[in-house]
């Protein structure tokens, strides 16, 4: 990846001006690139890093694998825009391993996230097992951590 999708990627909140400075290249040159990536569809959009264990009542997270069968001509991509159509998911990706999708959802409690998986989820065609997990912490997302250093000494120490 080239090293301006890189700061981008960490930080997308700095300007066309610091990105030059940091990259010794022209703020034009920068400009021109960074529209060119979001017209070729490179960069797909901006958004926020949130700490939702700072909201009080923000609701869930939860992680939920599905293993389906690929339709005949489709394969897993019907499945997967069906599955992305609902406001409840948040990602989703296609792995390989014991099951086929990860699915993302994010909702306003633990009942909330299982009523859309039975609701929803295991009703779309081709869903044939599902596994749900719920995130408890969060220390690290999209490579920023998330925790402060005093909260991840838990006060032990190694004695020898």
């Amino acid at each position: 990846m080239d090293k301006l999708l890189e700061i981008l990627c960490e930080n997308s909140t700095y300007t066309a001006k610091e990105l030059a400075l940091m990259l010794g290249e022209p703020e034009d040159y920068i400009t021109a690139q960074i529209k060119e990536y979001e017209q070729k569809g490179v960069i797909k959009g901006y958004r926020a890093l949130v700490d939702y264990e700072k909201i009080p009542d923000s609701g869930v997270t939860a992680i939920i694998q599905l293993k389906v069968t690929p339709k005949k001509e489709t394969g897993f991509d019907l499945i997967a825009k069906e599955i992305m159509s609902f406001e409840e998911v948040t990602d989703l990706y296609l792995m390989a391993g014991s099951f086929d999708f990860a699915v993302f959802v994010r909702g306003t409690s633990m009942q909330d996230v299982a009523s859309f998986v039975a609701r929803k989820i295991s009703c779309v065609d081709g869903v044939i097992a599902s596994a749900t997990h719920f995130m408890l912490k969060a220390y690290k997302i999209g490579g920023v951590s998330l925790a402060d250093e005093d909260e991840l000494d838990d006060g032990r120490s190694m004695v020898l």
